[in-house]
Order: C-alpha cells, then structure tokens, then sequence
C-alpha cells in the first residue's frame, strides 16, 4: 500500500505560481512513477505530468513550459511547480503513483493515462482568477 497527500493548492491571479508538494508514505520503494493530473468541474481527469524512478519526466503539451515536475528522494515527496498560472489551470490536482518492477518501461502514453496508476490521493484545489 501507498499513501499520497497533496497539498500546496489554493487561490492565486492569472500570471502567478504555485507549488503543489505530495507526500508519499507506506511501501514507496515500489514506486515506479508519479503523476499529477486535474479534473475541472464537469470535466474528465486529465494528465498533467509525471517522473520515473529514473528522474525522466514528461508533461501534457497544456503545462508544457510552464510546469515543473520534480521529487525529493529522501523526503518520498514529487512537486509540480506551476508559473505563468491561467484560468483554465483551475481545477482540483491529483497525485498519483504507478508501482511495479524498475525492469518493466512504461511509455510516456502509458504514464498519461489515469488507468496506469495504482493509488490516487485526495487532491487540492487549485483556483486561478483572471
């Protein structure tokens, strides 16, 4: 088992940064990947980005440039820093982990998808006005 707690959302203008930490406990050496994704109001989740073990990362083309992922190995925690904020990055943010073999590559596609990943945890409200 393995837990996630986010946190760092909350309420900033257009052109502003947040960052938004998630603490990961429980078995953490079976992680393989993490991943942030968001869902909007009467939308579908969406991927936002994720990291490997390997540090390799990868980022939706909407984030792209803007958002940061990165993760403190000693702390069990991965952080996605987000400038340049707009209103249509609203949305409550999710973490997630994959766990499984270090052998075994998961695709940039595979990782983006929300039926890849193992655990989820409660998410963080993030609100951009304009």
């Amino acid at each position: 088992q393995v837990q996630l707690v986010e946190s760092g959302g909350g309420l900033v203008q257009a052109g502003g940064s947040l960052r938004l930490s998630c603490a990961a406990s429980g078995r953490t050496f079976s992680i393989y990947a993490m991943g942030w994704f968001r869902q909007a109001p009467g939308k579908e989740r969406e991927f936002v980005a994720a990291i490997r073990w390997s540090d390799s990362t990868y980022y939706a083309d909407s984030v792209k440039g803007r958002f940061t992922i990165s993760r403190d190995n000693a702390k069990n925690t991965v952080f996605l820093q987000m400038n340049s904020l707009k209103p249509e990055d609203t949305a409550v943010y999710y973490c997630a982990a994959v766990v499984g073999s270090r052998t075994f590559y998961r695709s940039d596609y595979a990782l983006s998808r929300v039926a890849e990943y193992d655990y989820w945890g409660q998410g963080t409200q993030v609100t951009v006005s304009s």
